[in-house]
């Protein structure tokens, strides 16, 4: 017998804040997360829901240092509108890879952009195609003309269930 849990899933995701209220505004201008009610912890926090799951952000002081690339991704109906969104608040980290725009071999888009609290977080869309490319300042990168691709690294989806459905 395993001792493995089983039908484990994603139920949050935590992050760092330095102004709790000025990452609330982000988040909910942003993605559309809605603040919901969260317990006293005797230091402040904030909960978000961010579709079927939550978005837990904790105030931690001016000089906590949160830059790293440990990231979570969200998939957002308006793909472009996040871009438009996130362009005007200044969230791409330029002079970076994550300052580009990624197409992916399964034709899955990718953006990278950092919070008020310069957490990095990603943003997907499961098909390119649909997209009108022409609003991005400058075109996506193509991860398979940058590094080569397997026929298993062909396979790699970020859309699980959408694949599995198909």
């Amino acid at each position: 017998m395993s001792n493995r849990v089983q039908s484990a899933k994603l139920n949050h995701v935590s992050i760092p804040a330095r102004d709790l209220e000025e990452s609330e505004a982000f988040y909910r201008e942003v993605l559309g997360c809605e603040r919901i009610q969260a317990p006293n912890f005797g230091f402040p926090v904030c909960w978000m829901r961010l579709g079927d799951l939550q978005l837990h952000l904790q105030q931690v002081g001016p000089s906590a240092g949160v830059r790293t690339y440990q990231h979570f991704a969200v998939e957002v109906a308006d793909f472009v509108g996040a871009y438009k969104a996130l362009r005007a608040k200044g969230a791409f980290e330029e002079g970076t890879r994550y300052a580009d725009l990624w197409l992916l071999p399964s034709g899955e888009m990718q953006m990278f952009v950092r919070d008020p609290s310069d957490n990095l977080f990603e943003i997907d869309h499961p098909d390119a195609a649909q997209l009108d490319l022409s609003v991005f300042d400058t075109p996506p990168r193509r991860l398979d003309n940058e590094q080569e691709q397997s026929a298993q690294n062909r396979m790699a989806t970020l859309f699980l269930c959408r694949k599995a459905a198909a």
